[in-house]
């Protein structure tokens, strides 16, 4: 192609440059429009889903409604005595010590009774090794209840709670008895709302669980109470750990006719299984207890009872579920003779009557089980408000 003249202008070379311009043109313009969204606002434009916290909004109060106790608390480590395993707790009622302080205000309190006459101290009472000393308990409006109370101690580590086991947990069992009509004949959506007028317990809730005064609140601090109270140290512990002068000959004769007769079921260190059987005890009485049968409903569980654990047992007289029988030797004995007969006893009974344990024997096992009696808290109630 000529060269214009005068202007030394190469025609080629300006076409192929309009061509550049006219191509970056273009694809300016479809950057334009595809950022404005085929002429809508940008600002209009859908965003990602990633730029969408909406979406995840749920998931932080789902956090928020766990249980664990306020930040501010002072964990409560519970050192077991001489002889005991660890304690265990429950991952939804971690041990603090404002839970524990307001379960000793609340065992002792007589509001969680329907009439304020009867506390948990009343058939547990620490200066009776955490029981009582009649056959059974005296309840809302002097109704006497069916059973013997057992005792509080170590309750921290058994698997089932009540005679007849129909509690799972220590949570669970605090508030049993508040509702039972022949107990405190309360109702803990009254005692919720009483509770929550008195501005010492409305502040006491706040510090243990961040929350106003509940239920679960009531069953958790009265659970994580009654878990510090352990026997443990015992004579027997001291000669289990290399002191041989702990026990008495006539004791340490005691231990092997226990180890050799009755460990199966009252199997150390806490001397007891756990388990139910039929020992034949109360069972002529009408009408008799049903026992665990009231609980699962199947006829084989008749008249069978959980397993005492014999820790401090010496200090717990009357026995057996019905408190029928006023001394530790006397118990013994029917046990050593195998139980009352009746069509369902259990068979260990039967193997047990097949020893013929002698009189001195029996003896010998009262003296061991003496020696099962350690160190536990006595706690003095606390002033209420």
């Amino acid at each position: 192609m000529r060269l214009i003249q005068g202007r030394g202008v190469d025609l080629r070379s300006l076409w192929r440059q309009g061509s550049v311009l006219l191509t970056l043109a273009g694809v300016s313009l479809l950057v334009v429009y595809v950022v404005a969204g085929c002429g809508q606002p940008a600002q209009q434009a859908p965003s990602p889903p990633a730029a969408q916290p909406s979406a995840q909004a749920p998931a932080a109060p789902a956090k928020q409604e766990a249980p664990p106790a306020a930040p501010k608390e002072e964990a409560y480590v519970i050192n077991p005595p001489l002889g005991l395993p660890p304690v265990p707790i429950p991952a939804d009622n971690p041990m603090t010590k404002a839970k524990v302080e307001l379960g000793k205000m609340l065992y002792f309190d007589t509001r969680l009774s329907a009439d304020r006459t009867i506390s948990c101290a009343t058939c547990h009472d620490p200066q009776k090794a955490w029981a009582e000393d009649r056959p059974t308990s005296v309840g809302f409006k002097g109704q006497l209840g069916p059973v013997n109370s057992p005792t509080v101690i170590n309750t921290a580590y058994a698997r089932a709670l009540f005679w007849d086991g129909r509690a799972a947990s220590l949570e669970e069992q605090a508030l049993g008895p508040i509702e039972n009509p022949k107990e405190m004949g309360h109702s803990l959506e009254e005692l919720v709302k009483q509770l929550s007028e008195v501005p010492e317990y409305v502040r006491r809730f706040q510090e243990a669980f961040g929350t106003g005064v509940t239920k679960d609140g009531i069953a958790k601090a009265i659970a994580a109470f009654e878990r510090t109270i352990l026997s443990g140290n015992s004579p027997y512990d001291r000669y289990q750990a290399g002191d041989k002068t702990a026990l008495s000959e006539e004791q340490v004769r005691g231990l092997r006719i226990f180890e050799d007769n009755c460990a199966v079921c009252h199997s150390p260190p806490l001397f007891s299984n756990y388990q139910y059987y039929n020992a034949g005890i109360g069972l002529d009485k009408e009408p008799s207890n049903k026992g665990r049968m009231a609980v699962t409903g199947d006829e084989r569980d008749f008249g069978k009872f959980r397993v005492p654990p014999l820790r401090e047992v010496a200090k717990t007289a009357p026995y057996f579920h019905d408190g029928s029988v006023a001394t530790l030797e006397e118990a013994v004995r029917i046990m050593a003779q195998g139980g009352i007969d009746n069509p369902r006893l259990a068979a260990q009974f039967k193997t047990l009557k097949q020893a013929q344990l002698s009189d001195q024997d029996i003896k010998d096992l009262v003296a061991f089980l003496n020696a099962l009696s350690g160190e536990y808290p006595i706690v003095e109630p606390p002033q209420l408000p």
